[in-house]
């Protein structure tokens, strides 16, 4: 079956008043997963050995039911063959509806190696976002990630922070996995993903590039 049509199935069962749902994808070949990765960028894929978890929410946007469906059609399109498991929804007032085999926690340090991989090799910087999954957590994932000096993204439960591959502005990406790696120790759960990429920028009496995103500079 379709991965759309999988997706249908699975949107059509949800509870009426779902909030997001978490999924698991995995591939029929096994060198298709990487593929399946990169696709499915914005919807924040972590890897689970030879799985993806991936999340769609409601409420739209990026990770919304739409443009999941638009991803899943990619990779019907281009032939990658793949099954699609529902693991968790969470629902509006209540703690969550999981299933009998229960909910797939991603590490957020995993979440970041499944981020940066589908990158081309001469990228130089990244804008990218910590989003965590109860606003508890805020304080202390401040905390444990000061390095990467986090900017909160109010009202979302999200941290925005820039990753520079060579030199100029910006937390390397083994400091953020170490970050990361904090938050799994102190068992915040979320996730990591890319927003924007810049690749072999040349900081000319510069500390990097300046990034407008909605008439802010980041």
């Amino acid at each position: 079956m379709k991965l759309v049509d999988q997706w249908r199935t699975i949107e059509e069962n949800l509870p009426a008043r779902w909030e997001d749902v978490r999924l698991t994808l995995t591939t029929e070949q096994p060198g298709d997963l990487p593929r399946a990765a990169q696709v499915l960028a914005p919807l924040g894929p972590g890897k689970v050995r030879s799985t993806l978890v991936l999340r769609v929410r409601r409420a739209g946007g990026a990770q919304g039911p739409e443009a999941a469906r638009r991803l899943f059609a990619r990779l019907d399109e281009s032939r990658t063959w793949a099954q699609l498991e529902q693991v968790q929804a969470h629902v509006d007032g209540e703690g969550g509806m999981p299933d009998e085999r229960g909910a797939a926690e991603v590490p957020v340090a995993a979440t970041w190696d499944a981020a940066l991989a589908p990158l081309p090799a001469g990228w130089s910087d990244l804008l990218c976002e910590l989003e965590v999954d109860s606003s508890d957590y805020l304080d202390r994932a401040a905390l444990l990630c000061a390095p990467l000096n986090p900017t909160r993204e109010a009202p979302r439960l999200a941290f925005t922070f820039r990753c520079s591959g060579r030199s100029g502005y910006g937390v390397s990406p083994g400091m953020a996995r170490r970050c990361f790696e904090r938050l799994d120790g102190a068992g915040i759960s979320g996730r990591t993903r890319v927003l924007r990429v810049l690749c072999d920028t040349d900081n000319v009496d510069t500390q990097g590039p300046v990034w407008l995103v909605g008439g802010k500079t980041l």
